[in-house]
């Protein structure tokens, strides 16, 4: 892959509308109080643009960065107050809009007309295309004079699945948090994984958690560390619907339990 070239475009993230899922306004209003910030840059690779959102923590010294990879409904609103809130808790976040390009007049998720046709743009990214959108927003944040040089990468549910094929793909990131995501199913793929993938389920989502025996047992036979966790009471996108305000029960504890584990974790990374 050739060089990457990092155009910034230094604009307050805040006042930048992008995709709001129905019923998330509370998303994008809690993204407009955010004291953070946050700038929307360009990444450049193999003559193609991709349109990402960092976030900065306020504090002194470098910190690690976490790659966030969005659901299936695209870069929402949600998914940038999630990059919002892991700068808050003190890490670098990036969160790369994958659709960059494939809307009308070279848009991204905000021109692809809402949910549906999120989805089917989503459904007909190239997997190699993803890979290297991925890898350019690793290498940009990796490079950022804030950044320590420690990146992880964290995704849900289209994403948690991209996240645990990425961890095939990079030996550069430290980490992978898999939200409700399904694995690989290829042996040879397990095998290129080189660093820890941590799972994140919901109990109530059973066709998700009917692949997590068969992602522990191919980690386990090719040595590799997987730690995955169902929040018993939670369903399938806990993370985003236990933010919501109004939140079940099950899905509020699930989400409060998973974002507590996911800060340990990079806490010692």
């Amino acid at each position: 892959m050739k060089r990457f070239a990092i155009f910034a475009l230094f604009a307050s993230a805040v006042l930048l509308g992008r995709s709001t899922i129905a019923g998330e306004e509370w998303a994008k209003a809690k993204l407009e109080k955010s004291p953070r910030h946050g700038e929307w840059v360009t990444l450049e690779h193999d003559k193609r643009k991709v349109q990402a959102f960092v976030v900065y923590p306020e504090v002194k010294e470098k910190a690690t960065a976490v790659v966030v990879i969005h659901e299936i409904f695209g870069l929402s609103d949600w998914v940038r107050v999630t990059a919002d809130e892991l700068a808050e808790a003190g890490y670098i976040a990036i969160a790369p809009d994958l659709l960059s390009g494939m809307g009308p007049d070279g848009g991204g998720t905000d021109k692809l007309g809402g949910a549906d046709g999120v989805r089917k743009a989503i459904q007909g990214l190239p997997p190699e295309q993803v890979t290297a959108d991925l890898k350019a927003a690793v290498d940009y944040v990796a490079k950022l004079p804030a950044c320590n040089g420690k990146v992880a990468v964290g995704g849900f549910c289209w994403g948690g699945g991209q996240t645990f094929r990425f961890a095939t793909n990079s030996k550069d990131i430290k980490a992978a948090f898999a939200f409700y995501g399904t694995g690989p199913e290829q042996a040879e793929d397990i095998a290129r994984i080189a660093c820890p993938v941590y799972g994140f389920y919901g109990g109530n989502d059973a066709r998700v958690d009917a692949t997590i025996p068969k992602s522990t047992e191919l980690m386990k036979a090719a040595g590799k560390s997987y730690e995955p966790v169902i929040y018993e009471g939670a369903g399938h996108g806990f993370m985003r619907a236990g933010e919501a305000p109004d939140a079940n029960e099950g899905n509020k504890k699930a989400r409060e339990e998973a974002w507590k584990r996911l800060k340990e974790i990079l806490a010692k990374l």
